[in-house]
Protein backbone atom coordinates (compact mmCIF):
# COMPACT_ATOMS: atom_id res chain seq x y z
CA UNK A 1 0.00 0.00 0.00
CA UNK A 2 1.33 3.42 -0.96
CA UNK A 3 1.58 6.61 1.06
CA UNK A 4 -1.84 7.88 -0.07
CA UNK A 5 -3.53 4.61 0.90
CA UNK A 6 -1.89 4.50 4.32
CA UNK A 7 -2.89 8.11 5.03
CA UNK A 8 -6.48 7.37 4.00
CA UNK A 9 -6.56 4.30 6.24
CA UNK A 10 -5.11 6.23 9.19
CA UNK A 11 -7.60 9.11 8.99
CA UNK A 12 -10.68 7.13 7.93
CA UNK A 13 -11.99 6.53 11.46
CA UNK A 14 -9.62 8.78 13.41
CA UNK A 15 -11.17 11.16 15.93
CA UNK A 16 -8.65 13.75 14.78
CA UNK A 17 -10.18 13.97 11.30
CA UNK A 18 -13.21 16.17 12.21
CA UNK A 19 -11.04 18.24 14.55
CA UNK A 20 -8.46 18.86 11.83
CA UNK A 21 -11.25 19.73 9.39
CA UNK A 22 -12.85 22.28 11.70
CA UNK A 23 -9.46 23.70 12.75
CA UNK A 24 -8.40 24.06 9.11
CA UNK A 25 -11.55 26.00 8.23
CA UNK A 26 -11.09 28.20 11.31
CA UNK A 27 -7.44 29.10 10.67
CA UNK A 28 -8.22 29.60 6.98
CA UNK A 29 -10.98 32.06 7.83
CA UNK A 30 -8.65 33.96 10.17
CA UNK A 31 -5.96 33.98 7.48
CA UNK A 32 -8.37 35.52 4.95
CA UNK A 33 -9.08 38.33 7.42
CA UNK A 34 -5.49 38.87 8.61
CA UNK A 35 -3.48 38.37 5.40
CA UNK A 36 -2.37 41.73 3.96
CA UNK A 37 -4.00 42.65 0.65
CA UNK A 38 -2.12 44.73 -1.88
CA UNK A 39 -1.82 45.26 -5.60
CA UNK A 40 1.83 44.35 -6.08
CA UNK A 41 3.71 41.37 -4.58
CA UNK A 42 6.43 41.81 -1.96
CA UNK A 43 9.36 41.27 -4.32
CA UNK A 44 12.68 42.67 -3.17
CA UNK A 45 14.35 44.38 -6.14
CA UNK A 46 16.54 47.10 -4.60
CA UNK A 47 17.18 50.16 -6.75
CA UNK A 48 19.46 52.92 -5.55
CA UNK A 49 20.08 56.35 -7.08
CA UNK A 50 23.48 57.96 -6.64
CA UNK A 51 23.26 61.69 -7.37
CA UNK A 52 26.52 63.62 -7.61
CA UNK A 53 26.91 67.34 -8.29
CA UNK A 54 29.89 69.37 -9.47
CA UNK A 55 28.79 72.99 -10.03
CA UNK A 56 29.69 74.63 -13.32
CA UNK A 57 30.87 71.47 -15.10
CA UNK A 58 29.70 70.69 -18.62
CA UNK A 59 28.00 67.35 -19.39
CA UNK A 60 31.23 66.03 -20.95
CA UNK A 61 33.24 66.99 -17.87
CA UNK A 62 30.58 65.46 -15.59
CA UNK A 63 30.74 62.21 -17.55
CA UNK A 64 34.52 61.97 -17.26
CA UNK A 65 34.89 63.25 -13.69
CA UNK A 66 31.84 61.69 -12.01
CA UNK A 67 29.70 59.36 -14.12
CA UNK A 68 32.29 56.87 -15.34
CA UNK A 69 34.14 56.57 -11.98
CA UNK A 70 30.85 56.04 -10.12
CA UNK A 71 29.71 53.44 -12.67
CA UNK A 72 32.97 51.57 -12.20
CA UNK A 73 32.57 51.65 -8.42
CA UNK A 74 28.98 50.38 -8.61
CA UNK A 75 29.94 47.38 -10.72
CA UNK A 76 32.27 46.37 -7.90
CA UNK A 77 29.37 46.13 -5.42
CA UNK A 78 28.23 42.50 -4.87
CA UNK A 79 24.73 41.68 -6.10
CA UNK A 80 24.48 44.43 -8.73
CA UNK A 81 22.65 43.38 -11.90
CA UNK A 82 22.37 46.62 -13.91
CA UNK A 83 23.84 50.13 -13.74
CA UNK A 84 22.21 53.02 -15.60
CA UNK A 85 23.73 56.50 -15.81
CA UNK A 86 22.88 59.97 -17.04
CA UNK A 87 25.13 63.02 -17.19
CA UNK A 88 23.85 66.57 -17.36
CA UNK A 89 24.88 70.14 -16.69
CA UNK A 90 26.73 70.03 -13.37
CA UNK A 91 25.24 66.74 -12.14
CA UNK A 92 24.99 63.02 -12.79
CA UNK A 93 22.46 60.37 -11.86
CA UNK A 94 23.61 56.76 -11.57
CA UNK A 95 20.90 54.18 -10.89
CA UNK A 96 21.96 50.80 -9.52
CA UNK A 97 19.60 47.82 -9.76
CA UNK A 98 20.34 44.76 -7.69
CA UNK A 99 19.33 41.18 -8.34
CA UNK A 100 15.89 39.98 -7.29
CA UNK A 101 15.87 38.87 -3.66
CA UNK A 102 18.70 41.08 -2.44
CA UNK A 103 18.02 42.76 0.90
CA UNK A 104 17.18 46.45 0.49
CA UNK A 105 19.00 47.64 3.62
CA UNK A 106 22.08 45.54 2.87
CA UNK A 107 22.20 46.78 -0.72
CA UNK A 108 21.96 50.40 0.44
CA UNK A 109 24.72 49.82 2.97
CA UNK A 110 26.98 48.31 0.30
CA UNK A 111 26.53 51.30 -2.02
CA UNK A 112 27.04 53.76 0.83
CA UNK A 113 30.22 52.03 1.98
CA UNK A 114 31.59 51.78 -1.56
CA UNK A 115 31.02 55.50 -2.19
CA UNK A 116 32.55 56.32 1.20
CA UNK A 117 35.66 54.28 0.44
CA UNK A 118 36.28 56.40 -2.67
CA UNK A 119 35.51 59.79 -1.10
CA UNK A 120 39.18 60.80 -1.29
CA UNK A 121 39.10 60.27 -5.08
CA UNK A 122 36.35 62.84 -5.69
CA UNK A 123 37.32 65.62 -8.13
CA UNK A 124 37.87 69.14 -6.76
CA UNK A 125 34.63 71.08 -6.40
CA UNK A 126 32.39 68.00 -6.28
CA UNK A 127 29.78 67.93 -3.54
CA UNK A 128 29.17 64.81 -1.40
CA UNK A 129 26.95 62.37 -3.32
CA UNK A 130 23.32 61.81 -2.39
CA UNK A 131 22.34 58.13 -2.08
CA UNK A 132 18.61 57.49 -2.42
CA UNK A 133 17.19 53.93 -2.23
CA UNK A 134 14.01 52.84 -4.00
CA UNK A 135 11.84 49.75 -3.69
CA UNK A 136 8.55 48.36 -4.87
CA UNK A 137 6.83 49.79 -1.80
CA UNK A 138 7.64 53.30 -3.02
CA UNK A 139 4.78 52.87 -5.51
CA UNK A 140 1.84 54.88 -4.08
CA UNK A 141 -1.20 52.85 -3.08
CA UNK A 142 -3.42 55.93 -2.84
CA UNK A 143 -3.55 59.17 -4.81
CA UNK A 144 -5.77 62.10 -3.84
CA UNK A 145 -6.14 64.99 -6.29
CA UNK A 146 -7.19 68.44 -5.09
CA UNK A 147 -8.83 70.76 -7.62
CA UNK A 148 -11.62 73.28 -8.14
CA UNK A 149 -12.52 76.62 -6.66
CA UNK A 150 -10.50 78.65 -9.19
CA UNK A 151 -7.50 78.49 -6.88
CA UNK A 152 -3.96 78.79 -8.15
CA UNK A 153 -1.61 75.83 -8.08
CA UNK A 154 0.43 77.43 -5.28
CA UNK A 155 -2.70 77.79 -3.13
CA UNK A 156 -3.73 74.21 -3.85
CA UNK A 157 -0.21 73.11 -2.96
CA UNK A 158 -0.45 74.87 0.40
CA UNK A 159 -3.79 73.16 1.12
CA UNK A 160 -2.37 69.80 0.08
CA UNK A 161 0.59 70.34 2.42
CA UNK A 162 -1.73 70.78 5.40
CA UNK A 163 -3.74 67.71 4.39
CA UNK A 164 -0.54 65.69 3.95
CA UNK A 165 0.58 66.69 7.45
CA UNK A 166 -2.72 65.32 8.75
CA UNK A 167 -2.23 62.04 6.87
CA UNK A 168 1.34 61.70 8.14
CA UNK A 169 0.02 60.82 11.61
CA UNK A 170 -1.44 57.52 10.31
CA UNK A 171 0.71 54.55 11.40
CA UNK A 172 2.50 52.39 8.80
CA UNK A 173 2.73 55.09 6.13
CA UNK A 174 6.15 55.06 4.49
CA UNK A 175 6.06 58.35 2.61
CA UNK A 176 3.77 61.07 1.31
CA UNK A 177 4.67 62.99 -1.84
CA UNK A 178 3.08 66.11 -3.31
CA UNK A 179 2.89 66.28 -7.10
CA UNK A 180 2.11 69.51 -8.90
CA UNK A 181 1.86 73.10 -7.79
CA UNK A 182 4.56 75.45 -6.63
CA UNK A 183 5.78 75.08 -3.05
CA UNK A 184 6.08 78.34 -1.13
CA UNK A 185 9.61 79.55 -0.48
CA UNK A 186 11.24 82.55 1.10
CA UNK A 187 13.09 84.66 -1.46
CA UNK A 188 15.93 86.77 -0.06
CA UNK A 189 17.19 89.58 -2.33
CA UNK A 190 20.36 91.18 -1.01
CA UNK A 191 20.94 94.92 -1.47
CA UNK A 192 24.64 95.43 -2.34
CA UNK A 193 24.65 99.06 -1.17
CA UNK A 194 23.14 98.26 2.23
CA UNK A 195 25.44 95.26 2.59
CA UNK A 196 28.47 97.45 1.97
CA UNK A 197 27.17 100.14 4.31
CA UNK A 198 26.71 97.62 7.12
CA UNK A 199 30.00 95.87 6.46
CA UNK A 200 28.30 92.50 6.01
CA UNK A 201 29.27 89.91 3.40
CA UNK A 202 26.89 87.51 1.59
CA UNK A 203 28.71 84.62 3.26
CA UNK A 204 27.80 85.96 6.70
CA UNK A 205 24.16 86.19 5.62
CA UNK A 206 24.12 82.56 4.48
CA UNK A 207 25.85 81.37 7.64
CA UNK A 208 23.45 83.28 9.88
CA UNK A 209 20.38 81.92 8.08
CA UNK A 210 21.66 78.35 8.34
CA UNK A 211 22.34 78.78 12.05
CA UNK A 212 18.91 80.31 12.70
CA UNK A 213 16.97 77.66 10.79
CA UNK A 214 17.72 74.76 13.14
CA UNK A 215 16.25 73.12 16.22
CA UNK A 216 18.70 71.59 18.70
CA UNK A 217 18.14 69.30 21.70
CA UNK A 218 18.70 71.00 25.04
CA UNK A 219 18.07 68.10 27.40
CA UNK A 220 15.07 66.48 29.03
CA UNK A 221 13.10 66.47 32.24
CA UNK A 222 10.84 63.92 33.90
CA UNK A 223 7.41 64.58 35.34
CA UNK A 224 4.59 62.22 36.37
CA UNK A 225 6.34 59.15 34.96
CA UNK A 226 6.84 60.87 31.61
CA UNK A 227 10.02 62.18 30.01
CA UNK A 228 9.82 65.41 28.01
CA UNK A 229 12.48 66.43 25.48
CA UNK A 230 13.53 70.07 25.47
CA UNK A 231 14.66 71.76 22.27
CA UNK A 232 15.89 75.25 21.49
CA UNK A 233 15.48 77.22 18.32
CA UNK A 234 12.76 77.06 15.71
CA UNK A 235 12.77 76.82 11.92
CA UNK A 236 12.08 79.95 9.93
CA UNK A 237 8.43 79.85 8.86
CA UNK A 238 7.68 83.30 7.45
CA UNK A 239 9.25 86.35 5.85
CA UNK A 240 8.97 88.18 9.18
CA UNK A 241 10.90 85.39 10.95
CA UNK A 242 13.64 85.61 8.34
CA UNK A 243 13.77 89.40 8.48
CA UNK A 244 14.27 89.30 12.26
CA UNK A 245 17.38 87.12 12.01
CA UNK A 246 20.49 88.86 13.34
CA UNK A 247 23.22 88.33 10.76
CA UNK A 248 26.01 90.39 12.32
CA UNK A 249 26.90 92.83 15.08
CA UNK A 250 28.34 96.14 13.89
CA UNK A 251 28.04 98.53 16.86
CA UNK A 252 24.63 96.95 17.29
CA UNK A 253 22.63 94.13 15.73
CA UNK A 254 22.26 94.02 11.97
CA UNK A 255 19.03 92.31 10.96
CA UNK A 256 18.45 90.62 7.64
CA UNK A 257 15.69 93.12 6.87
CA UNK A 258 18.30 95.89 7.08
CA UNK A 259 20.32 94.56 4.16
CA UNK A 260 17.83 92.53 2.10
CA UNK A 261 14.25 92.21 0.97
CA UNK A 262 12.50 89.03 2.11
CA UNK A 263 9.25 87.92 0.48
CA UNK A 264 7.22 84.73 0.38
CA UNK A 265 6.90 83.56 -3.22
CA UNK A 266 6.12 80.33 -5.05
CA UNK A 267 9.13 78.29 -6.08
CA UNK A 268 9.64 77.12 -9.63
CA UNK A 269 7.38 74.16 -10.37
CA UNK A 270 9.05 70.84 -11.19
CA UNK A 271 5.89 68.99 -12.23
CA UNK A 272 2.35 69.85 -13.25
CA UNK A 273 -1.01 68.19 -12.64
CA UNK A 274 -4.19 68.97 -14.55
CA UNK A 275 -7.62 67.63 -13.66
CA UNK A 276 -10.02 67.24 -16.56
CA UNK A 277 -13.37 65.53 -17.03
CA UNK A 278 -14.82 64.32 -20.31
CA UNK A 279 -16.25 67.22 -22.24
CA UNK A 280 -14.76 69.82 -19.90
CA UNK A 281 -11.60 71.86 -19.90
CA UNK A 282 -8.77 71.03 -17.55
CA UNK A 283 -7.99 72.89 -14.35
CA UNK A 284 -4.93 73.11 -12.15
CA UNK A 285 -4.61 70.42 -9.52
CA UNK A 286 -2.25 68.96 -6.92
CA UNK A 287 -1.97 65.25 -6.11
CA UNK A 288 -1.09 63.67 -2.76
CA UNK A 289 0.59 60.27 -3.30
CA UNK A 290 0.64 57.90 -0.31
CA UNK A 291 2.95 54.87 -0.04
CA UNK A 292 2.84 52.23 2.69
CA UNK A 293 5.46 50.25 4.57
CA UNK A 294 6.34 46.70 3.47
CA UNK A 295 4.03 43.94 4.67
CA UNK A 296 1.19 46.27 5.67
CA UNK A 297 -2.37 45.72 4.47
CA UNK A 298 -2.96 48.22 1.65
CA UNK A 299 -6.73 47.99 2.16
CA UNK A 300 -6.48 49.08 5.80
CA UNK A 301 -4.07 51.93 5.03
CA UNK A 302 -6.22 53.28 2.19
CA UNK A 303 -9.37 53.06 4.32
CA UNK A 304 -7.69 54.86 7.24
CA UNK A 305 -6.35 57.59 4.93
CA UNK A 306 -9.75 58.23 3.33
CA UNK A 307 -11.40 58.38 6.76
CA UNK A 308 -8.80 60.91 7.90
CA UNK A 309 -9.43 63.03 4.78
CA UNK A 310 -13.19 63.02 5.43
CA UNK A 311 -12.57 64.16 9.02
CA UNK A 312 -10.07 66.89 8.14
CA UNK A 313 -11.40 68.38 4.92
CA UNK A 314 -13.96 70.63 6.65
CA UNK A 315 -11.16 72.05 8.84
CA UNK A 316 -8.41 72.34 6.25
CA UNK A 317 -10.07 72.83 2.86
CA UNK A 318 -12.56 75.37 1.50
CA UNK A 319 -15.96 73.98 0.56
CA UNK A 320 -15.35 74.54 -3.16
CA UNK A 321 -12.13 72.48 -3.26
CA UNK A 322 -12.80 68.89 -4.34
CA UNK A 323 -10.75 65.83 -3.41
CA UNK A 324 -10.88 63.03 -5.98
CA UNK A 325 -9.45 59.56 -5.40
CA UNK A 326 -7.45 59.02 -8.58
CA UNK A 327 -5.74 55.82 -7.39
CA UNK A 328 -6.75 53.34 -4.72
CA UNK A 329 -4.79 50.10 -4.85
CA UNK A 330 -6.26 49.16 -1.47
CA UNK A 331 -9.75 49.08 -2.96
CA UNK A 332 -8.71 47.17 -6.08
CA UNK A 333 -6.74 44.65 -4.00
CA UNK A 334 -9.77 44.07 -1.78
CA UNK A 335 -12.08 43.73 -4.79
CA UNK A 336 -9.80 41.17 -6.43
CA UNK A 337 -9.49 39.17 -3.21
CA UNK A 338 -13.24 39.15 -2.70
CA UNK A 339 -13.75 38.19 -6.34
CA UNK A 340 -11.37 35.26 -5.86
CA UNK A 341 -13.31 34.04 -2.83
CA UNK A 342 -16.53 34.30 -4.81
CA UNK A 343 -15.05 32.27 -7.68
CA UNK A 344 -13.78 29.68 -5.22
CA UNK A 345 -17.29 29.34 -3.83
CA UNK A 346 -18.83 29.07 -7.30
CA UNK A 347 -16.26 26.48 -8.39
CA UNK A 348 -16.78 24.37 -5.27
CA UNK A 349 -20.57 24.46 -5.53
CA UNK A 350 -20.50 23.72 -9.27
CA UNK A 351 -18.27 20.68 -8.85
CA UNK A 352 -20.35 19.50 -5.89
CA UNK A 353 -23.57 19.69 -7.90
CA UNK A 354 -22.04 17.90 -10.90
CA UNK A 355 -20.65 15.08 -8.78
CA UNK A 356 -23.97 14.84 -6.94
CA UNK A 357 -25.86 14.46 -10.20
CA UNK A 358 -23.55 11.90 -11.79
CA UNK A 359 -22.02 9.97 -8.86
CA UNK A 360 -24.16 10.64 -5.81
CA UNK A 361 -24.63 13.17 -3.06
CA UNK A 362 -22.45 11.34 -0.54
CA UNK A 363 -19.55 11.57 -2.97
CA UNK A 364 -20.40 15.22 -3.60
CA UNK A 365 -20.26 15.89 0.13
CA UNK A 366 -16.65 14.66 0.18
CA UNK A 367 -15.68 17.24 -2.44
CA UNK A 368 -17.71 19.94 -0.70
CA UNK A 369 -15.59 19.41 2.42
CA UNK A 370 -12.22 18.60 0.84
CA UNK A 371 -11.91 21.63 -1.46
CA UNK A 372 -12.59 24.39 1.14
CA UNK A 373 -10.42 22.63 3.74
CA UNK A 374 -7.48 22.42 1.34
CA UNK A 375 -7.84 26.05 0.29
CA UNK A 376 -8.19 27.15 3.91
CA UNK A 377 -4.91 25.43 4.80
CA UNK A 378 -3.28 27.02 1.76
CA UNK A 379 -4.35 30.51 2.83
CA UNK A 380 -3.12 29.83 6.37
CA UNK A 381 0.29 28.82 5.02
CA UNK A 382 0.29 32.06 2.97
CA UNK A 383 -0.27 34.03 6.14
CA UNK A 384 2.24 32.05 8.22
CA UNK A 385 4.99 32.56 5.63
CA UNK A 386 4.35 36.30 5.46
CA UNK A 387 2.87 36.38 1.96
CA UNK A 388 0.17 38.81 0.91
CA UNK A 389 -2.87 38.52 -1.33
CA UNK A 390 -1.80 40.30 -4.51
CA UNK A 391 -2.24 39.88 -8.22
CA UNK A 392 0.48 37.20 -8.41
CA UNK A 393 -0.69 35.07 -5.48
CA UNK A 394 -4.30 35.46 -6.59
CA UNK A 395 -3.40 34.15 -10.03
CA UNK A 396 -1.62 31.21 -8.39
CA UNK A 397 -4.70 30.42 -6.30
CA UNK A 398 -7.00 30.65 -9.31
CA UNK A 399 -4.67 28.33 -11.23
CA UNK A 400 -4.58 25.88 -8.33
CA UNK A 401 -8.38 25.67 -8.16
CA UNK A 402 -8.42 23.68 -11.40
CA UNK A 403 -5.78 21.24 -10.13
CA UNK A 404 -7.54 20.85 -6.78
CA UNK A 405 -10.94 20.20 -8.35
CA UNK A 406 -9.47 17.74 -10.87
CA UNK A 407 -7.72 15.79 -8.11
CA UNK A 408 -10.88 15.67 -6.01
CA UNK A 409 -12.97 14.41 -8.94
CA UNK A 410 -10.41 11.72 -9.88
CA UNK A 411 -10.15 10.36 -6.33
CA UNK A 412 -13.89 10.44 -5.60
CA UNK A 413 -14.76 8.86 -8.96
CA UNK A 414 -12.29 6.03 -8.33
CA UNK A 415 -13.72 5.37 -4.87
CA UNK A 416 -17.18 5.29 -6.47
CA UNK A 417 -15.95 2.75 -9.04
CA UNK A 418 -14.67 0.48 -6.28
CA UNK A 419 -18.01 0.73 -4.49
CA UNK A 420 -19.85 -0.26 -7.66
CA UNK A 421 -17.89 -3.53 -7.82
CA UNK A 422 -20.05 -4.75 -4.93
CA UNK A 423 -17.46 -7.08 -3.39
CA UNK A 424 -16.03 -4.73 -0.75
CA UNK A 425 -17.18 -2.53 2.10
CA UNK A 426 -17.23 1.28 1.83
CA UNK A 427 -14.16 1.50 4.08
CA UNK A 428 -12.18 -0.89 1.91
CA UNK A 429 -13.39 0.83 -1.26
CA UNK A 430 -12.29 4.23 0.06
CA UNK A 431 -8.82 3.04 1.07
CA UNK A 432 -8.23 1.04 -2.14
CA UNK A 433 -9.63 3.81 -4.33
CA UNK A 434 -7.34 6.41 -2.77
CA UNK A 435 -4.36 4.04 -2.83
CA UNK A 436 -4.88 3.30 -6.53
CA UNK A 437 -4.90 6.88 -7.82
CA UNK A 438 -3.65 8.93 -4.85
CA UNK A 439 0.09 8.59 -5.45
CA UNK A 440 -0.08 9.35 -9.21
CA UNK A 441 -2.35 12.31 -8.49
CA UNK A 442 0.08 13.70 -5.90
CA UNK A 443 3.05 13.21 -8.24
CA UNK A 444 1.18 14.89 -11.10
CA UNK A 445 0.40 17.86 -8.85
CA UNK A 446 4.05 18.17 -7.76
CA UNK A 447 5.07 18.03 -11.43
CA UNK A 448 2.82 20.99 -12.23
CA UNK A 449 4.18 22.91 -9.22
CA UNK A 450 7.79 22.19 -10.23
CA UNK A 451 7.11 23.30 -13.80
Amino acid sequence: MGIAGRMAQAFLHSKLTPLITVASLAVGTLAIIATPREEEPQISVPMIDVIAVIPGASPEEVENLLTRPIEKLMWEVPGVEYVYAMAGEGMTLVTVRFKVGENQDLATSRVFNKMGSAADQAPPGAMPPLIKPHGIDDVPILALTLHGGNYGSDELRAMATHLADELATIPDLARIDLIGGEPTQLRVTLDPARLAGSGVTPGEVMQALRAANVRLPAGEFASANEVFLVTVGAPIRSAKDAGDVVIANRRGPVYLRNVATVVEAPAEATDYVTHAARGEGGEQAVTIAVAKRPGVNATDIAHAALERVDEARSRLLPADVLVDVTRNYGETASEKSNELMFHLLIATLSVTILIGLFLGWREALVVLVAVPVTLALTLFVYYALGYSLNRITLFALIFSIGILVDDAIVVVENIYRHLQMGDRTPDVAAVEGVDEVGNPTILATFTVIAA
